[in-house]
């Protein structure tokens, strides 16, 4: 079994996977060997569901304040960093350097790892990291986790590739310490768009939506909204209404004040448009139904908008803990 920190834990997507031994869409995720020592969500409303979920309560500190001993001796570091605030600095050779405070969390996880040297750690992040100031922040940020001491790979993945009902694209970047002789290999896919390509067609939103009479008529648009798209002489603008056929567009974190015209998808089913209920968020996202979701609905469509998806974590978790285990057999095989 190995211990796992998690950083920026959120209402605990990525753990769920890490752990494993739940059910999606009638596909059981067999459990994996990684066990949570601690958490870290900034959040106090949305580590309440976190610890409404898992046997350990998150720590609501401001990570820049938690001392590095406060932080368990662990195996494994996983979080997804937020990103938003990257910027080159000029100097020779260039550096990364941060716009607000925000942008300085990426270094805290830098900061735990070469104060405890963790076997490996997985971190995720938006595909728009890649571009962020023109390129030049991606390169710099992986040589940082270079210098801590692993050997870093990175991937983008798309839920939707891995049996999750929405398309997803994320950065997923793992590494393994250097003295590790091991080496990591990301999944391959287990669904396609075309039938037969890789394994099973893509998950369509329909398979997870509740039925029409099941849905509050709080989560419909008035009509006084409907028309006022219609005098705007707008279809949709960048939220459009979902192809069920199809998996869902990106969901985020403001799906609680979603509009006809926002970004976000919403539905239109019998000619009325409506948004997604949390829980229907939740199975977009690949959550079981047996995920608790508690505190008021803002902070739930918030949590859940900015979640891991857990069944992608579980794929690239199975493949860490596969390549793992690879590492004690030929430590075993050195001994003999």
């Amino acid at each position: 079994m190995y211990n796992v920190v998690s950083l920026f834990s959120g209402c605990g997507g990525g753990d769920v996977g890490l752990k494993g031994g739940f059910e999606f869409l009638g596909k059981k995720y067999e459990k994996l060997p990684f066990k949570h020592v601690y958490a870290n969500e900034y959040d106090a409303k949305i580590a309440e569901i976190f610890n409404a979920n898992f046997d350990i309560e998150a720590d609501v500190r401001d990570i820049r304040e938690v001392p590095e001993e406060d932080i368990p001796q662990h195996d494994i570091l996983v979080g997804g960093f937020p990103c938003n605030s990257f910027s080159i600095v000029a100097q020779n050779p260039k550096r990364l350097g941060i716009k607000n405070d925000d942008g300085k969390l990426f270094f805290e996880m830098v900061r735990m790892l070469k104060k405890w040297q963790p076997k490996a750690f997985i971190a995720e992040n938006v595909k728009g990291i890649l571009s962020a100031n023109k390129g030049e922040a991606f390169p710099l940020i992986i040589k940082e986790f270079e210098e801590s001491g692993y050997i870093v790979k990175h991937c983008v993945l798309n839920a939707a590739d891995f049996g999750v009902p929405q398309r997803r694209y994320r950065v997923i970047i793992v590494g393994i310490r250097k003295d590790i002789e091991t080496e990591y290999e990301f999944p391959l896919f287990t669904h396609s768009e075309d039938d037969g390509l890789f394994g099973e067609k893509h998950i369509p939103l329909k398979e997870i939506i509740f039925p029409e009479e099941e849905i509050d008529e709080k989560y419909y648009f008035s009509e006084r909204a409907v028309q006022g798209m219609l005098r705007a002489k707008k279809e949709m603008n960048k939220g459009r209404a979902q192809d069920i056929n199809k998996p869902c567009n990106t969901v985020g974190a403001h799906l609680a004040k979603v509009s006809l015209n926002s970004t976000d998808p919403v539905l239109k089913i019998n000619g009325r448009y409506r948004r997604f209920t949390p829980r229907e968020v939740a199975r977009i996202q690949s959550f079981p139904d047996t995920f608790n979701l508690v505190r008021a609905e803002g902070t739930q469509y918030k949590a859940l908008g900015n979640a891991i998806p857990p069944v992608l974590m579980w794929h690239v978790a199975k493949k860490l803990a596969e390549a793992l285990g690879k590492e004690n057999i030929i430590r075993e095989a050195a001994v003999l």
